[in-house]
């Protein structure tokens, strides 16, 4: 995918790949039709009938309606307007996709497509290139939604922990999870410093010309465009259905953890079913919604619903990798993934106790990079961890279980087919390769700061004095790549 920029055959061939191995293709009993069933039955139909995944896939539909309805009413364009009175700068228009992006930490996917939708105007008139949208929105959604004790992937992470208080040990994780918090440091650092590097570069420089995408290919243009912005809407329509959106999602989440049947808040939000709870939640905030714009007289119903099929067009981009990444996630499963790792961190724990946080870290950055999902990395490494340390080394546990968590979103943050670099990209309207591959380099700058800081943490055992020994050497490190690339850029400058 990183060669070709082409994502959908190469997932595609990946899922064939894994079925002829599954089939037994290097060996005298191979089945060309146990691999093509495999592909088909076991994969693309097995991830396609999940109710999870299902609700997954519903939640997108209904959040690209909300989407297309906030647009058609003209909410998106009256905050962008609004927006555009208050924010002078580009450095303005970074910090307030920053800011909103960590003001919505209940979901991933919640945060990229509404960030993207609602800062997109204004980070345009400001020449800010999609990509670096693309990245800003990316940066702000796992990172955050990591370290936010009332979240979807806190609840999905206190699922994993067996025979311990789930819930209890997240807290203590969160100032562990170095990668996730340097993410934020080193994010302020980029737009208040103004750096850019590698092909980041080259975009910033594009948009500064006018130029937002870089590449000729841009799949979600055409979505835009035909959306009919009308120009009596006021930001109270864009503000309305967010919060509803907000409130809904909390709701049926704590629901589905038993909340109305006396559970208390904290405990029915970590055993929530997040899939079906942000389903059912962000259906009745688009009803709510629909509502408020008849009332309001915005928006007829014809108007509200003639945006379904413009909402589900503009998500299928997402759902198809979704479903391909879903499919190649099941195949590496099949293929024994989950033993072989096991294998592999229990054969280097032996010896290595204060180095095992960063060996966690590295195993759960390539683990996550080939999978293309965080969960499945929490579900894979986490019990190991907790079987490693249970009862032995509590503070050792929490460190490693840290490492998991920051490593998964690392690697998660920076493959091409996670779930929710995908969703970073449909938000931002980017190409998804050239998010992918701008977005590499930052990635891989926070990942090896936050991995000496593991090493530290692996011997200090302290949480405040390795965070603060890991942003320091995070805001140094930034400022050399800026007198780098400074230096580079006076370099240009006098040969022309």
């Amino acid at each position: 995918a990183l060669i070709t920029k082409e994502v959908y055959s190469s997932f595609f061939i990946g899922i064939i790949i894994g079925g002829l191995l599954y089939g037994g293709l290097f060996t005298a009993h191979f089945s060309l039709e146990t691999s093509i069933l495999h592909v088909f039955d076991d994969g693309l139909l097995g991830v396609l009938s999940n109710p999870s995944n299902i609700g997954i896939l519903i939640f997108l539909i209904i959040l690209g309606i909300m989407v297309s309805m906030m647009n058609k009413a003209g909410g998106s364009k009256a905050f962008g307007e609004w927006a555009s009175k208050r924010i002078k700068t580009r450095i303005g228009a970074e910090l307030t996709s920053v800011f909103l992006g960590m003001l919505i930490f209940i979901d991933d996917y919640f945060n990229c497509l509404t960030v993207g939708s609602v800062m997109r105007p204004v980070t345009d008139g400001h020449n800010v290139s999609r990509a670096k949208l693309a990245y800003i929105i990316d940066a702000t959604a796992a990172p955050i939604c990591i370290i936010a004790p009332i979240s979807s992937w806190a609840a999905a992470v206190t699922g994993f922990v067996e025979n311990e208080d789930g819930f209890a040990i997240f807290m203590q994780c969160i100032p562990y999870n170095y990668y996730a918090l340097l993410t934020i440091v080193a994010l302020l650092c980029f737009v208040i410093l103004k750096v850019d590097f590698g092909p980041m570069k080259t975009h910033e420089d594009n948009a500064a010309k006018g130029d937002l995408f870089t590449t000729a290919d841009r799949p979600y243009a055409n979505v835009s465009n035909e959306e009919v912005i009308r120009g009596n809407g006021k930001v109270i329509d864009l503000v309305f259905p967010i919060i509803s959106l907000i409130i809904c999602c909390v709701i049926g989440m704590i629901y589905t953890g038993g909340f109305f049947d006396g559970t208390p808040f904290v405990t029915a939000f970590s055993n929530c079913d997040a899939s079906f709870g942000l389903m059912m939640g962000s259906f009745f905030a688009m009803m709510l919604t629909i509502l408020f714009y008849v009332v309001r007289k915005i928006l007829t119903f014809n108007d509200c619903f003639s945006c379904i099929p413009e909402g589900f067009k503009a998500m299928v981009p997402a759902i198809l990798i979704l479903t391909f990444a879903w499919t190649l996630k099941a195949t590496t499963d099949s293929l024994g993934v989950k033993e072989y790792v096991a294998g592999l961190v229990g054969g280097l724990s032996v010896g290595f106790l204060n180095f095992l946080p960063a060996i966690i870290f590295i195993v759960a950055i390539f683990l996550a990079f080939a999978t293309g999902t965080s969960w499945g990395t929490f579900g894979i490494l986490i019990p190991i961890v907790v079987g490693t340390f249970a009862g032995t080394d509590k503070t050792m546990m929490i460190i490693s279980i840290s490492a998991c968590m920051a490593g998964a979103v690392c690697g998660d943050h920076c493959s091409p087919i996670s779930d929710t670099t995908i969703m970073a990209s449909a938000g931002a309207q980017c190409n998804h390769m050239n998010h992918v591959s701008t977005q590499l380099p930052y990635v891989i700058v926070v990942a090896a700061v936050s991995l000496i800081t593991y090493i530290i943490a692996g011997f200090l055992r302290n949480a405040v004095i390795s965070l603060i020994i890991g942003i320091i050497l995070m805001v140094g490190c930034i400022l050399l790549i800026k007198y780098i690339t400074d230096c580079k850029s006076k370099e240009a400058g006098g040969k022309q």
